[in-house]
């Protein structure tokens, strides 16, 4: 997909980053709420992990072992995993006479000192700006109080990561072990490490309240896809940090709140650890993280709407609009001519049904997100299954690179 996702028409709602500075909390204006059924998705994709170049896997020793057994026990959590999150101190804007610091946190990944956060914390990503710049000067601060430089690695708007390396001769590090997002369910007990208002490693405790929810995004038009949801309290100064699981493993970066206040009130969103382990890759072996870019919006098509409307399969993504110049225009994709209303969502008919990429079926809008974004990347030439009336085709898409502004193609 390719455009800025339409805001759900329900109840008006600010997402704020939980980055605490000089600045009053980033709000995303009104209506910047959940992308509902029939809402627009963004087609992402990140180059295949590399292996990221000089950095190490955290030692399974003390300090990153998985936690043994299958109890939740906060305090071991805590006791084994505090000393591996940092606070990070970032003066964005080097034009004003009087910098300010925006606070947030991040948590050490390697003994080689690469420190994982989020964009928002370590550039001007999220405060209105088209142009992104980094922080003219980071300070990381340990658990122990004592502050050190750190240099910016690179940072990835489109997932909201952000990467830093310290001097492993500076300070004893200890990494924290990365998980895995994809395994991650709801009702599991979750620890939240960071330094909400500035309080350094203070723990939340809660439990995933749901996965693979697609929220807008901080820091680019574009959707953040299958962020977990946690109601653990996520305060200004909590982005950036860790989100662990019962076994001390690292599944997501604690990211933002959905608010009507500005305010904690138990709803937080994570970035899940997979997505933000491939940006860091990428960013540490490139500079940079590419994403693929089809240049279509697409809407759900579920069992009781292709009934309705004499669709040939029961589920996948129904196109609703193809940008001019796009990879979707170039390979033919066709989007809709008429807006219909059904059970009470407005769908746009007439346009093509994807329901498989590479041979891999498409079920959902979201789906077609998580196969480009997990197996294609910008220049790949990929065939989409795609239903057209009564034919099925397979249409060959080259596929673009995302631009940071689609408006403007660039």
């Amino acid at each position: 997909m390719s455009g800025p996702v339409r805001p759900a028409p329900a109840a008006v709602v600010a997402l704020v980053s939980a980055v605490l500075g000089g600045v009053s909390a980033l709000a995303i204006g009104s209506a910047a709420g959940w992308i509902g059924a029939g809402e627009s998705r963004t087609v992402v994709r990140t180059e295949p992990a590399t292996p990221a170049v000089g950095i190490t896997a955290p030692a399974e020793g003390r300090s990153a072992a998985p936690l043994l057994g299958n109890g939740f026990r906060p305090a071991a959590i805590y006791a084994r995993r505090s000393p591996g999150v940092v606070t990070i101190y970032a003066y964005v804007d080097a034009r004003s006479a009087q910098q300010q610091a925006s606070q947030g946190s991040g948590f050490v990944v390697s003994r080689d000192g690469y420190i994982l956060t989020n964009s928002h914390v370590i550039t001007s990503a999220g405060d209105g700006g088209r142009d992104v710049e980094p922080a003219s000067k980071v300070y990381v601060e340990f658990a122990d109080r004592d502050r050190i430089p750190a240099r910016i690695i690179g940072w990835d708007v489109f997932d909201d990561v952000g990467v830093l390396k310290v001097d492993p001769a500076a300070h004893a590090l200890f990494p924290v072990p990365l998980g895995n997002s994809a395994a991650t369910r709801v009702g599991e007990p979750v620890a939240a490490i960071g330094s909400p208002f500035g309080n350094e490693n203070s723990l939340a405790v809660g439990v995933v309240s749901a996965v693979h929810r697609s929220i807008r995004s901080l820091t680019s038009v574009y959707s953040l896809i299958d962020a977990i949801q946690i109601d653990a309290p996520i305060n200004h100064g909590n982005s950036g940090g860790p989100l662990f699981d019962a076994r001390g493993r690292v599944i997501g970066i604690n990211a933002q709140i959905r608010s009507d206040s500005g305010n904690a009130e138990g709803v937080g969103f994570a970035v899940p650890i997979n997505s933000a382990r491939r940006s860091m890759n990428d960013l540490i072996a490139r500079g940079r993280v590419a994403y693929a870019y089809v240049g279509i919006t697409t809407e759900d098509v579920t069992p009781s709407l292709a009934r309705h409307f004499g669709y040939a399969a029961s589920q996948g993504a129904l196109v609703d609009t193809v940008r001019s110049g796009s990879a979707g225009a170039r390979a033919g994709l066709r989007g809709g001519d008429e807006e219909v209303d059904f059970n009470g969502r407005t769908v746009t008919k007439g346009g093509d049904l994807i329901v498989a990429i590479a041979g891999r079926k498409v079920a959902s809008a979201e789906d077609l997100v998580r196969i480009v974004t997990a197996e294609l990347r910008p220049g790949q030439t990929v065939s989409f299954s795609v239903l057209r009336g009564d034919e099925r085709l397979e249409v060959p898409v080259r596929l673009d690179e995302r631009p940071a502004d689609p408006e403007s193609g660039r």
